[in-house]
C-alpha cells in the first residue's frame, strides 16, 4: 500500500511543540487581577464568560495556579469547619458529661465568625485561606470565656450547692478578669499581624484582621449572652429531666450507699 495513500507531505506552518495537560493538548491563558477586584469575582467572571461562549464538548476549561487553589479551599472550607466544631463538641461533652453544656460553649463562636467578617470588610480584605485559619483559630481562643464561666458555675452547683442563676452569677463576677486578661493578650498579639507591614505582611494581614475583629465583638458579646444561654439551656435540660420520670429506685439506692 503506497504511503499516499493515508497521508500527504508538504511545506506548511506548524507549532514548534504542542503543549499537554495529561493526556490532552493544552493552552494556558493568562489573566491580571485589576485594582480592588477579588479572585474570586474574576473566576466567577471567567466561568460565566465560558458559559456564555458555549464551548464544544470536546474543549474543557479549567483554572491552574493560585485559581485553582482558591477553588480548592472554597470546596473543602465547609467540611474543614465543620469538623472543628464536631471535635470542639465531642472534647466538651467527654470533659463536662453532659449534652447541653457543649452547645453552651459553642454559642460564643457566631460572635466570633461575624466579628472576623466584619472586620475583614472594614479593611476591604478577602475571605481567603489565610483568614480561614484566623476563623479557625478564634473557634479555640474565643470558647475559653464560656468555659471559665461555666465550669465555675458547674462547680458552685455541685459543690456550693447553688442555684443556676446564682451560680451563673457569681461565676461572671469572679472570672471577669481572667476573661479580660487573656482575651487582651490574644488581641494584642494579633495586632502586629494586623498592622505589620514589610516583606509577606499581605500574608499575615488577613489572620492578624480576623483574630482582632473577632476577639473585639465576641468579647463585647458573650460577657452577656453565655449566662443567658447557660440558664436556658439549665432549664430545657431539667424539662426534658422531668419528661423521662423519676429515676429507678435502684439507682437511688446506690446513690444513697
Amino acid at each position: 500500500m503506497p504511503l499516499s495513500a493515508v497521508a500527504h507531505f508538504g511545506p506548511t506552518t506548524a507549532a514548534l511543540a504542542v503543549n499537554h495537560q495529561g493526556q490532552f493538548p493544552a493552552v494556558t491563558l493568562s489573566f491580571n487581577l485589576a485594582p480592588g477586584v477579588a479572585l474570586g469575582d474574576a473566576v466567577a467572571a471567567i466561568e460565566s464568560a465560558a458559559r456564555e461562549i458555549g464551548l464544544p464538548p470536546s474543549i474543557r476549561a479549567s483554572f491552574q495556579g493560585t485559581a485553582q487553589a482558591f477553588q480548592a479551599s472554597l470546596a473543602n472550607e465547609p467540611l474543614l469547619i465543620l469538623a472543628a466544631l464536631v471535635t470542639v463538641y465531642i472534647v466538651l461533652g467527654i470533659l463536662y458529661e453532659s449534652y447541653i453544656h457543649p452547645l453552651t460553649i459553642l454559642s460564643t463562636l457566631p460572635s466570633a465568625g461575624v466579628g472576623a467578617i466584619l472586620a475583614l470588610l472594614l479593611c476591604r480584605t478577602d475571605l481567603g485561606v489565610i483568614a480561614l485559619i484566623g476563623i479557625i483559630l478564634l473557634i479555640g481562643i474565643v470558647k475559653k470565656n464560656a468555659i471559665m464561666m461555666i465550669d465555675f458555675a458547674l462547680e458552685a452547683e455541685r459543690e456550693a450547692d447553688k442555684g443556676p442563676e446564682a451560680a451563673i452569677y457569681e461565676a461572671c463576677l469572679l472570672r471577669f478578669r481572667p476573661i479580660m486578661m487573656t482575651t487582651m493578650a490574644a488581641l494584642l498579639g494579633g495586632l502586629p499581624l494586623a498592622l505589620g507591614t514589610g516583606v509577606g505582611s499581605e500574608l499575615r494581614r488577613p489572620l492578624g484582621i480576623a483574630i482582632v475583629g473577632g476577639l473585639l465583638v465576641s468579647q463585647l458579646l458573650t460577657l452577656y449572652t453565655t449566662p443567658v444561654v447557660y440558664l436556658a439551656f439549665d432549664r430545657l435540660a431539667r424539662r426534658l429531666a422531668r419528661r423521662r420520670g423519676p429515676e429507678p429506685v435502684e439507682e437511688r439506692i446506690a446513690v444513697a450507699r
